[in-house]
């Protein structure tokens, strides 16, 4: 079978990345990917004009999505792929889970003020528009507002989990968040599981996930093959992608350098053919 390059796993500005949909395919492009799939968190909004740019430059857009959830009180992201984004529950979902992010950024936007950071909601829209706001963009914000030196101050000094203006999100649980990709006719992955302990996979794996996200740019050669073991024991799918943020994250080195191959997703469309059988 033809290897093509494929990734997985990539945000575009309408979540938490830096470039809009158009500049990632060209980029896709210069560094060779053929496959993409664009995994937004909280948002489908990139897939339709990245299908269709796809289309012009030959790249192949599989429909993505990167959800949070939580088992037990520890964040686990659920990548999904081939999902139908007009479906009508994952649109509600998806639309529910963005306005708690504007809620729980305001609430992250408060505690930076009794800090005696002076922020405003206004000035994190505004970096934000119309993506999924995060904590990439209250850093953005920090730093254009000269509050902080840098990107990775703002994350380290106050946002970083458990830091003092750190605010949990809303999560589901990975069964109803499997539950929904499902119910959009896509398949459920866990992400990046490299800080994830062996039972807190296998309770996942247990829950109904389709598979594991193998190639990772946080994942040693060890641990590809250590997930790629646990993918054939209990006979699940594999994943892989590069996680590519661009901007601050400093990871432009990682897009076109972490990726899977065509033999990966075609596995992938023939579990889905299963499925529906």
């Amino acid at each position: 079978m033809e290897t093509r390059k494929v990734d997985l796993h990539s945000h575009t500005n309408l979540s938490d990345g830096f470039y809009s949909t158009e500049e990632l395919i060209y980029k896709a492009k210069d560094v060779g990917i053929e496959i993409l799939s664009i995994t937004d968190h909280d948002s489908v909004n990139a897939i339709e004009e990245a299908t269709s740019i796809g289309r012009e430059v030959g790249i192949e857009i599989i429909p993505g999505v990167e959800i949070s959830s939580d088992l037990r009180g520890i964040e686990v992201h659920i990548l999904g792929y081939f999902i139908d984004i007009n479906n009508k529950e994952l649109e509600h979902y998806l639309m529910f889970f963005r306005e708690e992010r504007k809620i729980r950024a305001s609430r992250i936007v408060d505690k930076l003020n009794q800090l005696g950071l002076e922020i405003t909601l206004e000035d994190v829209m505004k970096i934000a528009k119309n993506s999924a706001v995060g904590r990439p963009h209250i850093a953005q914000a920090l730093l254009a507002n000269e509050l902080v030196g840098s990107y990775q101050e703002a994350f380290n000094k106050y946002i970083k989990n458990g830091g003092p203006a750190y605010e949990k999100k809303v999560h589901l649980s990975p069964q109803s968040a499997f539950k929904i990709i499902s119910d959009a006719g896509g398949l459920s992955f866990i992400a990046h599981p490299g800080n994830m302990s062996q039972n807190l996979i296998k309770e996942l794996i247990d829950a109904g996930a389709d598979g594991i996200e193998v190639i990772h740019p946080s994942h040693s050669k060890d641990l590809i093959r250590f997930y790629r073991g646990i993918v054939n024991e209990y006979f699940l799918l594999e994943s892989g992608g590069s996680d590519f943020h661009g901007g601050k994250r400093n990871d432009e080195d990682n897009f076109g350098k972490h990726y899977t191959s065509q033999i990966v997703v075609e596995a992938m469309r023939s579990r889905l053919m299963r499925n529906s059988a």
